[in-house]
């Protein structure tokens, strides 16, 4: 892994062991910045305040080792990534202003993508983590997680159920509480309907009504102009000498007729004037029918106005025209029947809100069951882990506890309270010495206890759901002697079958390591650069000394270390 530009780190190599690998350092050298940097490889929050001081923006890049065949590579390979050799190149940049970019074998991705990878390779444990561990809820996820399908198959049935019956609930809350809201605009539908059926319109009525107005409101003068129109094409009766278009069209066409037998182009004229007599005499006719047809029945108009009205009435509260009112009412109709169903829908919910409650009372209890069967092997092999570290007389179990609700599931004929993930508390209890009672760890167990508790639960998930990495963050604080070189002693075990990466300031952890990482930090009087170096042969001694004594150069340090690191060796 580089890391460039980050915190205190300006440019630095880390180059991590297969198996177990110690980071050490002064205080404030930036040894966290390893950490921090690898959570930003898996996805981390970006911080713009992790970029150096003066830098444009901070960058990881990491290789990593990735199992054959697991959903890790699917999911890189589905965002487009190419391996390396086995192993996917990640990167990271930070800018100073917040923007955070992620690239994954060469092809950019989000940096959810990152945190998806995560879940598969690295297991991260700080002293938040122990601060977490705290939480009821995440005892029950800890719990949960080691049960595996025991618990995750009964959990997901009832998470289902849950869901279902949520959305149930929250329908009959809404109809129920809004009763009268609900009611309002059933009324106010009715009403509506039943203006518009009194009216009865037709699609299209209020245009065709509009045209028969206009028609009705100018009769005279239409009827007028239409026959002054006849009489100019078909002659005036009442004027005999008169002189009209058809007349004179008659005779120009007669004239031509005469003569049309000695020239082809004038016969060609004489049969469009033909056509236009033919013509003339049709609209002729078309405007006698036309002004005898014609009605100015004033009762017709008032009629007809009458009925504008009516369907204006409509027009202005239901829709622009007829046809808008007439979609208005039929989809008024279809929320009027829902609206008038629901008493008949809280039925049919309420029967069904309880039938879901009594099958969430059922499938919590198997729920219940399965926790309560795996609680006891987890417990079991965390009490043996704290053995091995320094505990020998340490006791964990689990408390499995529900709270009484009248309105919650019935389980074992009580009513108790019930949530997204069952009705269960789940609590991890310590008794660390013989006679001690069984108390939360949160208040039953020391700053070191709590570390050495973590570790163990961490190790039993080694056996149960393993990933390729474990990255813990000084989990050792508030330990030392006897307890020390145990913690050191049980990591290297785990680093055989998984790579660990631990951040400590105890020399007695730092010696099981198979490599020894020092993080340390110069000051040119300007610029602070950290860097990364291995330590090997006299390097490594002198670093455990100065962890043991503060004094690199202490003979009684020197030899203290010395023989950690050769028992180290011997364990191994």
């Amino acid at each position: 892994m580089r890391i460039r530009s980050l915190g205190v780190i300006d440019d630095a190599v880390v180059e991590l062991s297969p198996g177990f690998t110690a980071v050490t350092g002064e205080t404030g050298a930036g040894k966290t910045m390893v950490v921090t940097s690898l959570g930003l490889l898996l996805g981390g929050r970006a911080d713009p305040a992790l970029v150096r001081i003066g830098a444009k923006n901070a960058v990881v890049e990491g290789r990593i080792a990735v199992p054959a065949g697991g959903t890790a590579i699917r999911r890189a390979e589905e965002a487009g990534a190419e391996l390396d050799d086995g192993a996917l190149l990640i990167s990271r940049t930070v800018s100073a202003e917040g923007r955070s970019r992620a690239h994954i074998g060469g092809r950019s991705v989000p940096v959810g993508v990152l945190a998806e990878l995560a879940d598969e390779l690295v297991a991260v444990h700080g002293q938040t983590d122990q601060q977490g561990l705290l939480k009821l809820s995440r005892q029950r996820q800890a719990l949960d997680r080691y049960a595996g399908d025991a618990v995750a198959a009964p959990l997901a049935k009832y998470a289902g159920a849950y869901r279902r019956l949520r959305a149930i609930t929250t329908e009959l809350d809404e109809i129920t509480t809004r009763a009268r809201e609900r009611a309002q605009e059933a009324d106010l539908l009715r009403f509506g309907l039943d203006e518009i059926a009194a009216v009865e319109p037709r699609s299209g009525e209020d245009a065709e009504l509009s045209a028969e107005a206009e028609r009705l409101g100018h009769a005279e003068a239409l009827a007028s102009a239409a026959t002054a129109a006849h009489a100019a094409l078909a002659g005036n009766p009442e004027d005999p000498e008169g002189i009209d278009a058809a007349t004179l069209v008659a005779g120009a066409h007669r004239a031509l007729e005469a003569v049309r037998a000695h020239d082809s182009a004038l016969a060609g004229l004489s049969g469009r004037i033909g056509e236009i007599n033919i013509l003339l005499r049709d609209v002729a006719g078309e405007l006698a029918g036309y002004a005898d047809d014609l009605d100015a029945d004033p009762l017709r108009l008032a009629a007809v106005e009458e009925r504008r009205a009516a369907l204006t009435q409509l027009t202005r509260k239901y829709g622009e025209d007829v046809d808008a009112v007439l979609a208005w009412a039929e989809q008024g109709a279809a929320r009027l029947l829902e609206l008038d169903g629901d008493d008949e829908r809280i039925g049919e919910l309420t029967a069904e809100r309880d039938v879901l409650r009594a099958e969430l009372g059922g499938l919590a209890q198997s729920l219940t069951d399965a926790r309560t069967e795996a609680a006891e092997r987890f417990a079991a092999a965390v009490t043996a882990e704290l053995a091995s570290l320094a505990m020998p007389h340490a006791r964990v179990s689990f408390e499995i506890r529900q709270t009484d609700d009248p309105e919650g599931v019935e389980l074992d004929g009580r009513s108790v309270a019930y949530g997204p993930a069952g009705v269960d508390e789940v609590e991890l209890l310590l008794a660390p010495h013989p006679g001690a009672p069984p108390r939360p760890i949160a208040k039953g167990a020391s700053g070191g206890e709590l570390s050495r508790v973590m570790l163990a639960v961490e190790v039993v998930f080694a056996g149960t759901d393993p990933v390729p990495t474990y990255l813990f963050d000084e989990v050792d604080a508030g330990v030392g002697g006897k307890a020390a070189v145990e913690i050191g002693r049980r990591l290297a075990r785990l680093a055989r079958s998984a790579q660990v990466v631990v951040v400590t300031h105890l020399p007695q952890v730092a010696a099981f390591a198979d490599r020894q990482l020092l993080v340390e930090k110069t000051n040119d009087g300007s610029v602070t650069r950290s860097g990364v170096k291995v330590l090997e042969g006299e390097d490594r001694i002198r670093e455990l000394s100065r962890m043991l004594a503060g004094q690199e150069d202490s003979q009684t340090a020197r030899a203290h270390a010395e023989e950690l690191l050769a028992t180290a060796r011997a364990d191994a």
